[in-house]
């Protein structure tokens, strides 16, 4: 069964810049492009880490601040202090970037995002070098599948590839991403299966499943137990 990465859903056309990139120029490359963070590459697409808004925004905090370092300064405002004097986005960066590849799953993807509290992750090829980025949004993308699309995918990779289910013995009914799977088939198991890998399946919000069966194999038969000797 397919399962979708980051390589689907991710921009490859990315906006950069480079370590000497002075700080008036990538505030308006954010707003000519409508982005809240760029990548910080070096001359071979080398991601070194990631300037956002809340980076640039420092300088902001900072403005009118009488230059005085506190004695006991935590180490999150000594670093807002820093950017806020810094004028090169090699000063301005978060560094290193929290990173994917294109071949990531997109479920490890969003469990990366969800971890390292970050809203984008620059998107890397075998060598290190950045070949696109993938934002929340793009993961959320997933869902806007058709049920069409969706009903193609349980029934053709789910139901005949994997489970070897006879064309006529069990239905797919998709309703904006809920799937309904009813009839009935030999074994429990495949029930149980049925059900699960309907749910990886990019799109499905959840499985209403009915499908019934003859044999439950998932209980031990004591009958069939050779006793030990």
């Amino acid at each position: 069964m397919r399962t979708w990465q980051v390589g689907d859903v991710m921009t490859r056309e990315v906006e950069t810049v480079a370590v000497e990139t002075p700080y008036r120029e990538i505030v308006d490359v954010l707003l000519r492009r409508g982005v809240s963070a760029v990548p910080v590459i070096d001359g071979f697409r080398r991601v070194l880490g990631v300037v956002s808004e809340a980076d640039l925004l420092h300088r902001v905090e900072c403005a009118g601040e009488p230059a005085l370092r506190r004695v006991f300064e935590s180490r999150r405002r000594r670093g807002a202090r820093a950017k806020g004097a810094a004028l090169l986005a090699g000063d301005l960066m978060t560094a290193p970037a929290i990173t994917a590849h294109a071949e990531t799953p997109l479920s490890a993807a969003a469990r990366l995002m969800d971890h390292e509290q970050v809203k984008r992750l620059p998107v890397l090829d075998d060598l290190g070098r950045l070949v696109g980025i993938v934002s929340r949004g793009d993961l959320l993308r997933v869902h806007l599948r058709s049920d069409a699309a969706i009903r193609e995918d349980v029934v053709q990779e789910v139901l005949r590839r994997v489970l070897a289910v006879r064309d006529g013995l069990v239905t797919v009914e998709v309703r904006h991403g809920d799937v309904t799977l009813a009839g009935r088939v030999d074994r429990r198991s495949a029930v149980d299966l049925a059900g699960r890998l309907a749910g990886q399946v990019s799109g499905v919000v959840r499985v209403i499943n009915r499908i019934t069966y003859d044999a439950d194999d998932t209980v031990c038969d004591p009958a069939q137990v050779m006793p030990v000797a």
